[in-house]
């Protein structure tokens, strides 16, 4: 079955090696939030759903850059978990599963490409101030915005560029011995 996910990394990363002639780097950052329920009241499609896009997405684009980066003998990956990668969260126990799943497939594929030349990383971002948040109204009302920044030992959420910016540190020159890593962009969350 051919799916969005499949066609987004054979579109994105096809067309970098069409135009470049390779593929040096990529952010496979496939997430949806998914349905917010207890897992006794989440229904298997809802949980099938956010799994299918949150890890297995990121799987399809894994194959198709593996494929790729083996064969240059170099490359940089890094792979979008999240904080609910380390952590559990009441309610969201497909997310949840989904980050902890990319955490490991992060681990694992580290393991298989190293020898290759290819890095393999991932972030775990906290809550960052993105439409997702704004959908789920954790960022529109100002008593849940102020719940959500007190989560954070930093007082605030994270902005997107923060997170950018650490993956462009894993795929650069920089971060030439950090593999199978995983590294946090939370404001403090996961110290305390």
């Amino acid at each position: 079955m051919f799916n969005f996910a499949e066609q987004v990394a054979l579109v994105t990363g096809g067309a970098a090696v069409q135009q470049y002639g390779r593929l040096d780097c990529a952010f496979n950052n496939a997430g949806i939030e998914g349905v917010q329920a207890h897992v006794a009241n989440l229904a298997p499609d809802a949980w099938r759903g956010t799994i299918d896009i949150n890890l297995t997405g990121v799987y399809r684009c894994l194959h198709f850059e593996a494929r790729v980066m083996r064969e240059q003998r170099r490359g940089a990956i890094v792979n979008c978990a999240s904080i609910l990668g380390v952590v559990g969260f009441a309610n969201s126990s497909a997310y949840t599963a989904a980050k902890h799943g990319v955490v490991g497939l992060t681990k694992t594929v580290a393991i298989e490409l190293g020898k290759e030349g290819v890095r393999v990383n991932a972030v775990y971002p906290a809550f960052i101030d993105t439409p997702m948040l704004e959908r789920a109204g954790l960022t529109t009302d100002p008593v849940m915005r102020a719940t959500m920044e007190a989560l954070h030992p930093i007082g605030r959420l994270g902005q997107s560029h923060e997170v950018a910016d650490a993956v462009l540190w894993l795929c650069s020159s920089q971060s030439t011995f950090v593999t199978g890593h995983a590294l946090l962009v939370d404001g403090g969350y996961v110290a305390q």
